[in-house]
C-alpha cells in the first residue's frame, strides 16, 4: 500500500550529477549547502536515460548510486524520476518509428519529448529501463518516492501507431457501424463521409471539429493510460513507505497559465497517490501570486482537495525572472498557501551548456552562494522548525467556490476561436475565459477549486457557487447536474459561449443555453464580434456604483451574444450600442431555491472582478476578506491539528497597512531580506510584526514590499 501524503514539509530541488563539469566532483560540497539551506530532498533520474542505459541492454546506474549514497548520508530524501521522457540515441537509430510523427512531419532527434508514447518498439525499451532503475533503487533508504516520466502529454503525435488506436477506438464506440459514426460526427459535410472502415483518412488535417475532438481526447486518454502503467510497473518494485507521483504541467504563456490542452489532469492523476505539479511564473514588478494560486488549485483540485507536490518551480529562472529581494522567500510560502506539501526547484545547479543553459538554478554557473541561494535558505531553515512547519504542513481547503473546467471545451474553442469561429481568425481562446475569472476571484481573495464537467452532483452540491467559463462542450448528464444544483440552492454563473455543444462539437439544435434557458431566464439565437465601440452599460442595476466600472466606457470584447430575457429576469447590464441597445449584456434570473447569471460577452479585468464581486454579495458570501482586495491577499486553510491558518501576502513593490482578517499567533513574521539574500536583522527587528505576537481580528498589520505574515488560530 503506497503513502498517499508526507510526513513533512519537503523543500528541494532538482539534481543532476551527470551534468555536473566532469573535471569536478563536488557531491559532497553540494549537499553541504543543501543542509545548511534546509533543503531536504532531490530530485534525480527523470531525464537521464542514456547515462542510465548507454547502450541496449547495459546499464549503468553509477550517477544514481553517487547521488542516492551522499543524499542518505546527509539526511535528504530522494525522489526517483522514472527516465522516459527524453529518449537515448541509440533507441532512435534501432527503432526510428519511437519518434512522434506530428502535423509538422516526421519527428527528428533532438529535443526531449518527441517519442510516440503508444510505439510498442518504445514502451518495450521504456519498461525494461524503468524496471532495471527501480528494481535497483526501490531498497534503497533515501528513497522516500517516485515520479512516473515527467510533464507528459501526447506530444501532437499523428503517428500510424497512435491513428491505428483511434481507429479501433471508434469501432468499438459506435460497434462498428459507420452509419453511426458519420452521423454522429456530421461527416457527410464536404464530403468527409467515410463508407469504409479501410478508407479511414489521416485525421492529421480534419476541418471536422467533433472528429478531431474525439482525437484529442483518444489521446488524453493515451497519456492517462501511459501514466497508469507506469505506476503499476513502479508498483512492483515500491516499498509501502514510498509514494508515486507526477509532474503535471499546464498550459504555457510565457509561463503557467491556463488548462493542459494535450492531458486531462482530472483523469490522469487517478493512478497518482499525491498529484504533482510545476509552476514557473513572472517575477520581479511582474509578480502577482496569480500562477502560483491557479497552478496549485487546480492540482490540489485534482484529488478531491489532497495536498499536492510542487516538483518544479523556478530558483533564478529564466531571463527576467531573477527575484527582487524577499521574493523567493514569498513565492515558496505562496505554495504552501494553496495547499503543497513541497516546494521543489528547477535546479540546483546552472547547467553549462545545452538547451537550458540559461534557465538557472538556486546556483549559478560558478556554483557559489548567491543571493537566490541565501534566501532560499531563509526559507528553508524556517519551515525545518517544528513550530512552523508542523503547523503549516497538510492545509486543508474549505473552500465554497469552484470553476468547472472541460479538456472536450478547450479543445472546441482552439477549431472556434471565440471572436471568429475559425481556428485562423484569432481571438481569444478557452484559457483566455478561464483565467480572466480566475484572476478576477483571486483578486477578490475568493478562494476556488476546480470541477471537472463529469462532476458528480454530491461534489457539485459542496459548493455555494459554480462558474463555468466558456462551457462550450457539455453533455446532458452535465447539463440536468447544473439544473439541479440551481434548483437545490446553488448559485451558478456561466459566461458566454457555454452550453453551445454536446461532449463531441456538435452543436445543440434548440433554443440556446440547451436545456438552461428557464434556468438563465434567457436565450439567444444571434451574436457577434462587437465591432467598433460596443460598451456595456451598468446603469440603473446592482453595479451602476460599483467602483471598478463606475464613471467610464466597459468595452465589450472578442463577442456579445444578444441575449433575450424572460420577463422575470433581471437585466444587470445592457449593450451601449445603438444597434444593440435593446439586448441584455448580463442577465440574472431565480429558479428553484437558486440563481443563474448569464454573461454574455467578455469583460475586462476590472468590470470582471466588479460583476463577480455583486454576483458573490448577492449569493450571501461574507465580504469581509473580499474587502482587502487591491491591499493584501489572503490564503486559508486548517492544518492538520484542526487550527485556521491565513496567509497574508504581499505581492506590491510598497508597503501595505490593514485591518487583520483574523485572530491568533503569528508563527511566520514579516522579515526584511537584504540585496545579499540574508535577513537584515536591524531592519527586521524595527517592524512592527514579529513571531510570536498575539493579533485579533481588526489589529492593524503592516507588510513591508514583497512579504507575508502566517496567523495560525
Amino acid at each position: 500500500m503506497s503513502k498517499r501524503t508526507v510526513d513533512h514539509i519537503l523543500f528541494g530541488a532538482a539534481y543532476y550529477d551527470e551534468y555536473m563539469p566532469k573535471d569536478l566532483d563536488r557531491i559532497e560540497t553540494d549537499m553541504d549547502m543543501m543542509n545548511k539551506a534546509g533543503i531536504n530532498v532531490i530530485r534525480i533520474a527523470e531525464s537521464t536515460w542514456s547515462t542510465c542505459e548507454p547502450q541496449p541492454g547495459v546499464f549503468d546506474f553509477h550517477h544514481v548510486d553517487r547521488a542516492l549514497d551522499a543524499a542518505h548520508r546527509h539526511g535528504i530524501g530522494v525522489i526517483v524520476g522514472t527516465p522516459t521522457y527524453a529518449v537515448p540515441t541509440w533507441l532512435v537509430r534501432m527503432h526510428p518509428d519511437v519518434l512522434a510523427v506530428t502535423p509538422n512531419g516526421p519527428g527528428k532527434y533532438g529535443p526531449r519529448q518527441i517519442m510516440d508514447i503508444v510505439n510498442g518498439s518504445y514502451r518495450y525499451y521504456a519498461e525494461r529501463v524503468i524496471r532495471k532503475l527501480i528494481a535497483h533503487v526501490a531498497q534503497h533508504p533515501a528513497v522516500i518516492g517516485y515520479q512516473v516520466d515527467n510533464e507528459t502529454k501526447y506530444y501532437d503525435s499523428v503517428s500510424p501507431d497512435m491513428q491505428t488506436l483511434f481507429v479501433k477506438h471508434l469501432r468499438e464506440r459506435f460497434h462498428d457501424d459507420l452509419d453511426a459514426l458519420n452521423a454522429h460526427f456530421g461527416l457527410d459535410y464536404w464530403s468527409n463521409r467515410i463508407n469504409a472502415w479501410e478508407d479511414f483518412p489521416d485525421v492529421t488535417n480534419t476541418i471536422n471539429q467533433s472528429l478531431r475532438g474525439e482525437f484529442d481526447r483518444f489521446r488524453r486518454g493515451q497519456v492517462a493510460e501511459f501514466l497508469d502503467w507506469q505506476a503499476t510497473i513502479v508498483r512492483e518494485y515500491a516499498r509501502d513507505d514510498q509514494f508515486v507521483t507526477q509532474n503535471f504541467d499546464f498550459d504555457w504563456r510565457g509561463g503557467s497559465y491556463g488548462v493542459q490542452p494535450a492531458v486531462d489532469h482530472f483523469k490522469a492523476a487517478r493512478t497518482l497517490d499525491i498529484a504533482g505539479c510545476d509552476i514557473y511564473h513572472p517575477t520581479q514588478d511582474d509578480l502577482t501570486g496569480k500562477e502560483i494560486g491557479f497552478g496549485g488549485d487546480l492540482t490540489r483540485s485534482l484529488k478531491d482537495g489532497a495536498n499536492y507536490l510542487v516538483l518544479e518551480t523556478e530558483a533564478q529562472g529564466n531571463h527576467g525572472w531573477l527575484p527582487f529581494p524577499g521574493q523567493i522567500r514569498l513565492q515558496a510560502y505562496s505554495h504552501l498557501a494553496s495547499g503543497a506539501d513541497m516546494v521543489e526547484y528547477w535546479h540546483w545547479h546552472s547547467i553549462h551548456n545545452s538547451f537550458e543553459t540559461y534557465w538557472k538554478g538556486l546556483l549559478s554557473h560558478d556554483l557559489e552562494p548567491n543571493p537566490t541561494y541565501e534566501e532560499a535558505g531563509v526559507f528553508g531553515r524556517e519551515v525545518a522548525r517544528p513550530e512552523i512547519g508542523e503547523r503549516l504542513i497538510h492545509l486543508r481547503k474549505r473552500n465554497t467556490v469552484a470553476i468547472m473546467v472541460s479538456n472536450e471545451a478547450l479543445s472546441a474553442l482552439k477549431g472556434f476561436h471565440i471572436a471568429s469561429g475559425t481556428s485562423w481568425g484569432g481571438g481569444a481562446e478557452y484559457n483566455d475565459v478561464v483565467r480572466r475569472i480566475y484572476d478576477a476571484l483571486f483578486e477578490l481573495n475568493v478562494e476556488c477549486d476546480f470541477v471537472p464537467a463529469d462532476a458528480t452532483a454530491e461534489r457539485l452540491a459542496d459548493y455555494a457557487m459554480i462558474v463555468t467559463p466558456a462551457l462550450y462542450s457539455a453533455p446532458d448528464e452535465t447539463i440536468a447536474r447544473l439544473r439541479t444544483y440551481v434548483a437545490d440552492g446553488g448559485h451558478l454563473v456561466s459566461t458566454l459561449r457555454s452550453f453551445v455543444a454536446d461532449e463531441d462539437t456538435t452543436v445543440w439544435h434548440d433554443r440556446a443555453p440547451h436545456d438552461l434557458t428557464d434556468v438563465f431566464g434567457m436565450s439567444y439565437n444571434q451574436f457577434t464580434p462587437p465591432k467598433g465601440r460596443v460598451t456595456v452599460d451598468f446603469a440603473g442595476g446592482p453595479l451602476a456604483d460599483a467602483a471598478e466600472v463606475a464613471g467610464r466606457d466597459v468595452q465589450a470584447e472578442e463577442l456579445i451574444e444578444l441575449l433575450k430575457p424572460a420577463d422575470d429576469a433581471q437585466v444587470l447590464a445592457h449593450y451601449g450600442h445603438y444597434a444593440w441597445k435593446d439586448y441584455p449584456a448580463i442577465v440574472r434570473h431565480a429558479f428553484g431555491k437558486g440563481t443563474a447569471e448569464w454573461i454574455g460577452t467578455v469583460l475586462d479585468a476590472d468590470a470582471t472582478r466588479a460583476v463577480l464581486r455583486e454576483a458573490l454579495v448577492h449569493a450571501g458570501f461574507d465580504a469581509t476578506v473580499a474587502a482587502l482586495a487591491g491591499k493584501v491577499s489572503v490564503r486559508r486553510g486548517v492544518n492538520a491539528a484542526g487550527e485556521h491558518v491565513t496567509y497574508l501576502l504581499n505581492y506590491s513593490a510598497e508597503p501595505v497597512t490593514f485591518a487583520s482578517p483574523a485572530t491568533g499567533e503569528v508563527v511566520v513574521a514579516p522579515k526584511i531580506i537584504a540585496t545579499n539574500g540574508l535577513v537584515d536583522d536591524a531592519a527586521t527587528a524595527a517592524l512592527t510584526l514579529h513571531e510570536g505576537d498575539r493579533v485579533a481580528a481588526g489589529d492593524e498589520l503592516t507588510l513591508p514590499r514583497w512579504n507575508l505574515a502566517v496567523i495560525v488560530g
